[in-house]
């Protein structure tokens, strides 16, 4: 399918024709096939078979068995799904043609990504939640990413109920993948909801046993696996102990405009201490001529007593781009005084940061 795009937002295309482009395909076997080949020239082998522990030091695995010194668990997590049909995430890039309507049950980052794809295919789209939209983010976050949905014609409604719509996809989070792996015979403390129990190390009951990722519950965040990977590689092998701390992490959901959000809420902040908050809705220099209804959201949260900046908030254009090199602050440590001080590179989005008042 192809996009047409006018005044910055998707035109509805008829619902027909398949979704599993060629081009897709391509791409991820690209993709694999790297990752394959970066792990060849380190001198891993990589055994395509299910592995199961047999004790504490082995794992059986395609006919063979193998002993280790350590053992790295980074599983993932597999899609929740309710009783009932339906599809996942996974599975709409197979569908042999797009549906007329879909009702998507879940609001986190999943659910609204997809219901603006979706929406922008032509598809009607209903986006089903329990307790509002995007609750890990600022609620000023929230309202304008829904703004966005409504802009993009999806129906957002509190329920459960996808009757009525030719098709239903689970977006209610991920489930992590442990079960019979043998983890629990050889003594690794798994907790109810199936994640493997890790210390900050990310090393599990079994000192030589060690989890990433999806799997352990912690964050579920492909940058936050990779992190979590190289600190275990650092500590066991690099002679530098690295445990991961879980403050300041950078993220995004790519809505229309996209969001993007580093440090703590407003809320969050609230519960700690007295705050200071710099709001600004405004409309960009660069769709200002053109007449463009395109808004940015940027939110800033500061500790009243010592200056420093607690969280950066943008809903708009380019957000991810900016939050990112914001974090580098934010880890540093940066004050409202420090953004104060710094001098505004002019006519940019980002220039906000520095101009709030």
């Amino acid at each position: 399918m192809t996009r047409a795009v006018k005044g910055g937002r998707f035109r509805r295309r008829p619902s027909t024709g398949a979704t599993s482009s060629p081009r897709r395909i391509r791409e991820i076997a690209r993709l694999s096939a790297g990752y394959v080949e970066r792990l060849h020239r380190a001198k891993a082998r990589t055994i395509e078979a299910r592995a199961r522990l047999v004790d504490a030091h082995t794992l059986e695995v395609g006919g063979e068995r193998i002993t280790a010194a350590h053992i790295l668990v980074a599983t993932g997590g597999a899609p929740r799904i309710p009783p009932g049909t339906w599809i996942t995430s996974d599975d709409v890039f197979h569908l042999p043609k797009l549906p007329a309507s879909i009702a998507i049950l879940g609001a986190g980052y999943i659910g609204v990504e997809f219901a603006h794809i979706l929406a922008g295919f032509g598809v009607k789209v209903t986006l089903l939640h329990r307790n509002g939209i995007l609750r890990c983010f600022d609620p000023d976050v929230a309202t304008e990413v829904a703004r966005g949905l409504a802009v993009a014609g999806v129906a957002v409604v509190q329920s459960d109920d996808v009757s009525g719509h030719e098709l239903a996809m689970a977006a209610i989070g991920r489930a992590p993948v442990s079960a019979d792996m043998g983890l629990e015979e050889v003594g690794v403390v798994i907790d109810d909801r199936g994640a493997i129990v890790v210390d900050e190390y990310s090393c599990t009951s079994v000192s030589h046993i060690y989890a990433v990722g999806d799997v352990t519950q912690r964050v579920s965040l492909t940058p936050i696996a990779i992190r979590e990977g190289a600190a275990v590689a650092d500590t066991l092998f690099g002679g530098m102990p690295t445990p991961i701390r879980y403050d300041h992490i950078p993220t995004a959901v790519f809505a229309q405009p996209p969001a993007a959000s580093v440090g703590l809420t407003e809320p969050a902040a609230r519960l700690r201490g007295d705050v200071k908050i710099f709001r600004a809705r405004f409309r960009p220099m660069r769709y200002a001529l053109s007449g463009r209804d395109e808004h940015v959201l940027i939110k800033l949260v500061v500790d009243r007593a010592t200056d420093r900046m607690l969280g950066i908030h943008i809903v708009g254009p380019d957000a991810p781009e900016i939050v990112q090199a914001a974090a580098i602050a934010v880890t540093m440590g940066a004050t409202k005084a420090d953004f104060d001080r710094t001098f505004a590179l002019h006519p940019t989005t980002a220039e906000e940061l520095v101009l709030l008042r």
